[in-house]
């Protein structure tokens, strides 16, 4: 039983479990979805759904506060504008916590934490990603067909270059 033991302590002193929680806050509020252990998902969820509550309250005092805890003004802006309006008339369970396996090394759960309705948005930031590669892998086999066209330029193999200059 875990009579009187109160929040996660994650391995850490004071300072730098808030320091923690608060970017972890911060960068699930900008990317909607961030990929962590178990526990520091568990302890971030009721961090997450205070900022969200004042997101939607919307007001300049709740501004402030959310500018206290939050890390940069993008994130603050971001939650304000987009993020309190979608979830304006739920009343909590603003997250979801998937388990997807064990960290190399140490064996940690891993989770993913994401806000409910962000499916768009990554879906859309998979496609850019896929785009932006298919463009950049098009343009070396450009590069590439060129440099064939314009004599193909040989390159010396590794080391022939020391030892013509050692028969010299």
């Amino acid at each position: 039983m875990r009579h009187k033991v109160a929040g996660w302590k994650l391995g850490r002193n004071t300072a730098h479990r808030r320091s923690l929680l608060r970017n972890l806050v911060t960068s699930l509020i900008l990317e909607e979805r961030l990929e962590t252990t178990l526990p520091k998902a568990k302890a971030m969820r009721p961090q997450v759904e205070k900022m969200i509550t004042l997101g939607k309250r919307g007001t300049l005092v709740a501004r402030r506060q959310a500018l206290a805890y939050l890390m940069t003004n993008e994130a603050v802006t971001k939650l304000f504008d987009t993020i309190g309006p979608r979830f304006g008339d739920r009343q909590g369970g603003y997250l979801r916590i998937v388990r997807t396996g064990f960290q190399k090394g140490d064996g940690a759960d891993k989770a993913f934490i994401e806000l409910l309705g962000s499916e768009k948005l990554i879906d859309e930031k998979r496609q850019k990603r896929a785009e932006a590669r298919s463009k950049r892998a098009e343009e070396a086999k450009k590069a590439m067909e060129e440099a064939e066209a314009q004599g193909g330029v040989e390159h010396p193999a590794p080391g022939a270059e020391g030892e013509d200059k050692s028969k010299e």
